[in-house]
């Protein structure tokens, strides 16, 4: 697959022969859908807490004689079913991250890169570095670009001036290589990857 090359002012940067193992596979829903729920599991903190029949505090006395009273059987008021009482198997801290095998993972950011490829939502850049760490030079240029919500890649680490210029910019996330996953692909508009970002994605990826 034959990709032009852009540079940030819009020009023209040559051409690139992106490999078919990552850019030209037929895009599977439901590896996608399995490595986001991954991502997404992990993700969440799991601070969700009750208190149980033994946390809260109220007095364990029986509330009234057992027999006599014409009413239910009943000896602790901090029993579920009365008001202010601990909660019955409520949800507690716990960790929602579950396994999903590297070789599969590897699979779902090929996929993602193949949908953006098949959508026509890819970008490749000559190089992202500024000389200054300008942001409105740099949404100035996204806006000639006519990116919105746009993910880059760089190669194995970040132009420093260009990583402070989009940092407070909206709809604009940079990440170096390793970071690159399937759910902030999926999440933006437009992928742009640069030239270095390419070699470096089919390094990890072989």
């Amino acid at each position: 697959m034959k990709l032009d090359v852009i540079k940030l002012d819009g020009g023209k940067a040559g051409s690139i022969d992106l490999d078919e193992a990552l850019f030209g596979l037929e895009p599977r829903a439901d590896i996608l859908h399995r490595v986001v729920r991954w991502q997404r599991a992990r993700a969440q903190a799991g601070t969700h807490s009750t208190l149980g029949k033994s946390d809260v505090s109220y007095s364990t006395k029986k509330i009234y004689r057992q027999k006599g009273t014409g009413g239910a059987r009943h000896g602790s008021k901090k029993a579920p079913i009365f008001r202010h009482g601990g909660v019955y198997k409520g949800p507690q801290p716990r960790s929602h991250a579950h396994d999903l095998p590297k070789k599969f993972r590897a699979l779902g950011l090929r996929h993602a890169l193949s949908a953006k490829a098949k959508a026509g939502e890819l970008v490749i850049l000559d190089a992202a570095t500024l000389a200054d760490a300008k942001t409105a030079q740099l949404a100035k240029m996204k806006s000639e670009l006519g990116w919105k919500r746009v993910l880059i890649i760089d190669g194995a680490a970040v132009d420093a001036n260009f990583a402070l210029a989009a940092r407070n910019l909206e709809g604009v996330d940079v990440l170096p290589t390793i970071g690159a996953n399937v759910y902030d692909i999926l999440k933006r508009d437009t992928l742009v990857i640069t030239k270095a970002g390419i070699e470096a994605l089919e390094a990890r990826l072989k």
